[in-house]
């Protein structure tokens, strides 16, 4: 545990271990953003394949 402790002490000292935190942090939410992106992307072209299925369901005639 102390190994640890001292880990985070040192990067919070040492300018590159805050840059690495910051870029870490910026990947993470771009990553979170693109999720939800693709998501409710997701979510709004099942709706319109759901509604064009709804709305062609009783256009073709039953054959004879």
């Amino acid at each position: 545990m102390k190994s640890i402790s001292r880990l985070i002490r040192r990067l919070i000292r040492e300018e590159d271990g805050l840059e690495t935190v910051e870029y870490a942090i910026i990947a993470g939410l771009i990553v979170a953003g693109a999720a939800a992106t693709i998501a409710v992307i997701g979510i709004w072209v099942n709706d319109q394949f759901e509604e064009l299925k709804a709305n062609t369901a009783g256009d073709d005639p039953a054959p004879e």
